[in-house]
This record gives structure tokens, C-alpha cells and sequence, in this order.
């Protein structure tokens, strides 16, 4: 189960990025669906697990946009809260030849995503869940909710990084984080006996439990288009792995993979790999 937000991304692409106070034109624009919990919920479909999303949209056209890769993917949507009070939540990505990109979000209907609105998913869940999944662009509420579940593993990745309350630390067994919000989040971190997976962008990963790295990881080379969603699709891949009793060394090659052929492509879920690109790759 994914508990996390679903966006419309409208993202400008540029040659690059502007500087503060810069105005740049000429730029192209595409409308795509996004956000983290609609990524790693079709990141986890994509690579053969059976996910269940609880987020929420607005009741208007974008709302329809964002979910459309879900549905067509098989992503159960029972638990999708069509809010006819606030508008989807939209995502402003400008994107850099280089695959640099910067994101500004306006949450919409995301930051109404609620206790009952977890509980109730939880209540009619069918049969033991292996997981469950968040972020941080929904509210610390659904969250908390989220760590009552009992899966046999929690996960969050801690993007956006901000403060989390004590019982989502108490219940996570994985943290994913980027180097940013490791040194963020560093205090909370250091005290937390759990799995964290950093990300090190094209330098790879390393997996680690109290101070010790337990593996590390490259991806392979390819060519960047664009790095939105790439941090989805490897904290999805890691779950998914980890869940299928791949050893720790195993597992983060496979979502350090998946990270780098996230970025192949346009878009957060354009390029979201298969199971088999990944068994191409002899992981």
C-alpha cells in the first residue's frame, strides 16, 4: 500500500536552468501526471507488485490526467478520494538539457489527505499487506495513520525532508533519503536504528544500519533527459526487491538501476522501468 500524493506536473523544458530573478522564454511545455505516492505506486506496479494507492485528487479534469497511467497499469484506486472541495495538486518542474531540474508544488487536495481516509483503505485492504509506502507531501496525520498499519516492513522516503513526528521514526524499518535530505535530516537520522538507503545521484547508493553500510551500489551509464522521478522509481524498486527476499547488495543495484533508467525519458513516469529491463541487466 502507497499512502502518498498524486500531482499533474507542468514541466518547462529549457536549455538551462534560470538564475534568481532571470526570466527565460522558449521554453516547451508538457503536462504530465505526477507526484511521489502516483510514481511509486506505478514504479512498484511496473516491477510486478500489486499496490493499492490512498491519496486524494480534486474533482476536475487534472485529477482524471493524474490518475490515468494508474488505472491503465492496474493500480487499485479503491481507496482514491475524488475531493470535489480542492483541485488536484499541480507540480511546476522546469527541467534543464542537462536533466537538472527545480520543482515547486501546490499540494491541492493532497494536504486533505486524512486519518480516516488511511484507516479506512487499511480497514479493507485484503488479506497481510508486505509493505506499506509514504512520502512527505502529505500530511503528518496520514502518516501516523500509515504507521499503525502492521506490514511487514515500513518504509518512507523522506522527500521533501522535513521534521517527523516520533512515531513515524519509532515504526519505519527503511528510510530512503537523497544527500540533501540526509544532512537535512542528519540528527534524526543518526539516532535511528533502521535501514537508510541514500541516494547519490550518478555515484550510485549505499544502504546502512547504525553507522555500518551493510552494501553500495552503481547504476549503469546512460544518457539523463530528465532526473524527475528517478528517486521514485529507486525507492519503489528497493521495496519491491527487498520484499521479493533480494539480498541488501542485490536489491540496491536493482533500484539504483531503475533510478538511472527513470531518467531516460520526459516525465516522472514515462520511463519507469519493467521488471525485465531490470533482468536485462543481469540484476
Amino acid at each position: 500500500m502507497v499512502v502518498g500524493s498524486i500531482n499533474v506536473d507542468l514541466v518547462f523544458s529549457t536549455s538551462r536552468l534560470p538564475s534568481g530573478g532571470e526570466t527565460l522564454t522558449g521554453a516547451s511545455l508538457a503536462e504530465l501526471p505526477g507526484g511521489k505516492g502516483a510514481n511509486q505506486a506505478l514504479a512498484a506496479r511496473l516491477l510486478g507488485a500489486e499496490v493499492s494507492l490512498v491519496a486524494r485528487v480534486g474533482d476536475d479534469e487534472r485529477g482524471l490526467t493524474a490518475t490515468a497511467n494508474l488505472r491503465h497499469a492496474g493500480v487499485n484506486l479503491d481507496s482514491l478520494v475524488v475531493d470535489a472541495t480542492a483541485l488536484t495538486g499541480v507540480a511546476a518542474v522546469t527541467v534543464a538539457e542537462s536533466g537538472e531540474n527545480h520543482i515547486v508544488v501546490s499540494p491541492g487536495a493532497n494536504a486533505r489527505l486524512g486519518v480516516a481516509d488511511v484507516e479506512r483503505a487499511a480497514a479493507t485492504a485484503s488479506g497481510q499487506l508486505d509493505a506499506v509506502l509514504c512520502q512527505l507531501e502529505v500530511p503528518d496525520e496520514a502518516l501516523i495513520a500509515a504507521a499503525t498499519i502492521r506490514p511487514s516492513l515500513f518504509c518512507i522516503n523522506a522527500a521533501p525532508a522535513r521534521t517527523l513526528p516520533p512515531a513515524i521514526w519509532a515504526r519505519a524499518d527503511l528510510v530512503v533519503v537523497n544527500e540533501v535530505e540526509r544532512a537535512q535530516l542528519a540528527a534524526a537520522l543518526d539516532a535511528f536504528s533502521g535501514l537508510i538507503a541514500t541516494t547519490l545521484g550518478a555515484e550510485g547508493a549505499v544502504l546502512t544500519q547504525a553507522g555500518q553500510q551493510l552494501a553500495s551500489a552503481r547504476p549503469p551509464t546512460v544518457t539523463v533527459v530528465d532526473t524527475t522521478g528517478a528517486g521514485d522509481a529507486f525507492c519503489a524498486s528497493l521495496l519491491v526487491a527487498l520484499i521479493e527476499g533480494r539480498t541488501h547488495e542485490n536489491a540496491l543495484l536493482r533500484a539504483s538501476a531503475a533510478g538511472a533508467l527513470a531518467t531516460t525519458q520526459q516525465g516522472a513516469q514515462a520511463s519507469l522501468p519493467l521488471a525485465r529491463d531490470l533482468d536485462t541487466l543481469s540484476l
